[in-house]
């Protein structure tokens, strides 16, 4: 599923969508506007597939249009809305459930007590490798949008958006790829330096969330953060084996989810199948990654607790366990931002 989760990323195709260049033809009277305006534009084709990835953007219209028409009534966007507000009641409940012990079955907190040293430390080692692979995409991240290297690439990304978009997914899936193919070792090796060097294609892929702003990203960081702590705290209260049973639901889920994604970039958002694919890439991928990270919380537990610890066996690798967790992390992200980019998906009279 490696690959299927890096072309998801973000709501409307992400890097695996064929994206629109910038016209070049029209040339501005403000030379400045001209340089921001490229910037934006930039962005837009690269991370959006020419649909916008901006406030004022042609999906916005489309969903502002929609709305005017559609008063009263449930469109597509309501209707994901409403499923992501009945996904965030049930993982309240869920974290009330299982927090409060009211399951007959022990989770893998019940059995932290009993653990050997060596299941700690695979635990300590994965989530000490997921969050030095956040800090590192966002530093990255912010590096690449504040300089005037990144606004290049951007702007050759939108002269070039097939070639582009091919490069850094291949650059995603090869690094990504390479890195779980070398056995862990401790300390720096030729595991870390892929490591590193992956986080540096993802930060690519996340650099133009910076378009919509600092506010907007700072937010979606923190209801991020949030969401990751509640589901990592529902997935160590609930039984072992509660979501380990959801890997063939959740694989068919990621099909659809990228048909959706590579459909809304076909279709305009201003027909009302264009905006349910859109719909379904948006609030159905912040549904599908939550319950990914269920899944692949408890899939650490399991294989920080079952993975032989003897002699002349390969070694736990903290950082293909991680790995997983930061792909449901960034999906997660990018389409909270694109919702608060929205307006939050809140309706206006």
């Amino acid at each position: 599923m490696f690959a299927g989760r890096l072309s998801s990323l973000g709501g409307g195709g992400g890097v695996c969508c064929l994206h629109r260049a910038v016209s070049s033809s029209f040339v501005p009277k403000n030379p400045i506007g001209a340089v921001t305006r490229g910037y934006r534009e930039a962005g837009r084709g690269y991370r959006e597939a020419g649909r916008g990835f901006t406030r004022r953007s042609k999906i916005q219209s489309a969903i502002n249009s929609n709305i005017q028409t559609t008063k009263g009534k449930i469109g597509p966007m309501e209707v994901g809305q409403i499923a992501v507000g009945g996904g965030a009641v049930l993982g309240v409940g869920a974290l009330c459930y299982y927090g409060l012990g009211l399951s007959n079955q022990p989770g893998a907190i019940d059995r932290a007590v009993a653990w050997p040293e060596y299941v700690r430390h695979r635990i300590r080692d994965t989530y000490m490798y997921f969050g030095a692979s956040c800090a590192t995409v966002a530093a990255s991240a912010v590096a690449i949008y504040r300089s005037p290297i990144g606004h290049r690439f951007f702007a050759l990304c939108s002269r070039h958006p097939i070639m582009s978009t091919v490069g850094v997914l291949v650059g995603m899936v090869g690094t990504g790829t390479a890195m779980q193919s070398i056995p862990y070792s401790p300390g720096l090796g030729t595991k870390q330096l892929l490591w590193l060097a992956n986080c540096g294609m993802i930060a690519l892929a996340v650099a133009p969330v910076g378009f919509l702003g600092g506010a907007i990203a700072v937010r979606a960081g923190w209801y991020t953060a949030g969401i990751i702590g509640g589901l990592s705290t529902v997935a160590a209260c609930a039984p072992s084996d509660k979501f380990l049973n959801w890997a063939g639901p959740l694989g068919i889920g990621l099909g659809g989810v990228f048909v959706a994604s590579l459909g809304s970039m076909w279709l305009p958002p201003t027909t009302t199948l264009g905006l349910s694919l859109y719909s379904i890439s948006l609030y159905g991928g912040l549904l599908l990654f939550s319950a990914f990270l269920l899944y692949d919380t408890q899939k650490v537990v399991r294989k920080a607790e079952t993975h032989p610890n003897m002699w002349a066996v390969t070694p736990y690798d903290p950082i293909n366990m991680s790995h997983h967790i930061v792909m449901d992390a960034v999906n997660i992200f990018i389409r909270i931002a694109q919702i608060l980019a929205m307006g939050g998906g809140v309706r206006r009279k």
